[in-house]
């Protein structure tokens, strides 16, 4: 299967990161390499560092972005080490940053990668990078029923966590829960039928144990913060979120790097020494145009912020 992924509003985050030739960028989310592409041949004697936790992705942009070996550095690890990698490469800061923090078209397409909840017989999977435990599969099969209500609550945001956390406990004590399908099948026999209507009903659910299986919140906060304190002056970072867990901690994290001296009003000056560190760019987040969306319904939940170092 060829490695297919469509970026996300690709024009807006690269007149966002407003590349300059000689430029030091790092793109943190790989995957199909289009954004990638569009940074490293903005750039002259500039560099682009690139981190992918999925080895395929990792292969294909390569040999996408081929024309540009010169300046383009791949790299497979996570880009919530940061910092280790930009060192490594000798590097101490960067002129951009884009996090495009969604799953690839290519990831939820193939079949064998177990992320998708369209099809049946596909095994649990759901692993960036398939070298690592635990799948989708541990998960189910091993969690306690409190782990697995918490994360289906928490991380997928659905209301009937507490009935699907139950009956997946229930179902792998008769048989190992296996398959893609397996797991549709008893979201869909525990949700009832009248709150079916609007989306998959597996949609959350499958989110939520996608995203405990590779970790995607967790050091995501620390990460940001690091990122942001490494670019240079008028460095710019972009980061594109697909739901509310993510976007809250970018919103969360830019309000606070924008903000400037914490005490209390009553005091006459300044005690905490708090200087605002960064301008948000984007005060509202960039959406996906409709003739995006019409395209790539994909976009549809994508939200993209944008911030300026000061």
């Amino acid at each position: 299967m060829i490695f297919h992924h469509v970026p996300i509003m690709l024009s807006e985050c690269i007149d966002g990161l407003n590349v300059k030739g000689d430029g030091v960028y790092f793109d943190g989310t790989l995957g199909g390499g289009g954004h990638s592409y569009e940074i490293a041949k903005r750039l002259t004697t500039g560099k682009l560092i690139s981190t992918d936790l999925d080895t395929e992705a990792i292969s294909a942009a390569s040999e996408k972005l081929a024309p540009f070996a010169d300046r383009f550095i791949p790299v497979h690890d996570n880009f919530k080490n940061f910092k280790e990698i930009i060192t490594d490469n000798g590097f101490d800061r960067v002129d951009g940053i884009l996090l495009d923090l969604g799953v690839s078209s290519y990831q939820l397409d193939n079949r064998d990668r177990g992320f998708s909840y369209m099809a049946s017989d596909t095994e649990l999977d759901m692993r960036f990078d398939v070298t690592r435990e635990p799948s989708a599969k541990t998960v189910v099969n091993t969690y306690t029923e409190e782990q697995l209500r918490s994360i289906i609550s928490d991380y997928g945001e659905e209301r009937f966590a507490d009935r699907i956390a139950k009956e997946i406990v229930k179902r792998r004590q008769i048989e190992e829960i296996r398959t893609t399908g397996d797991l549709v099948s008893v979201i869909t026999d525990t949700i009832p039928k009248k709150y079916q209507g609007e989306g998959h009903p597996a949609k959350r659910t499958f989110q939520a144990i996608r995203i405990e299986v590779n970790g995607e919140l967790d050091g995501l906060k620390e990460a940001l913060y690091t990122m942001i304190r490494s670019l240079k002056p008028h460095g710019r970072i972009a980061v594109i979120t697909f739901h509310s867990l993510e976007d809250r901690i970018v919103k969360q994290c830019f309000k606070d790097l924008e903000t400037d001296c914490i005490c209390d009003r009553r005091l006459p000056v300044c005690v905490c020494g708090k200087k605002k560190e960064i301008e948000v760019i984007t005060k509202k987040p960039i959406v996906a145009s409709d003739e995006e969306i019409a395209f790539n319904p994909r976009a549809k939940s994508a939200k993209l912020r944008i911030a300026e170092k000061i």
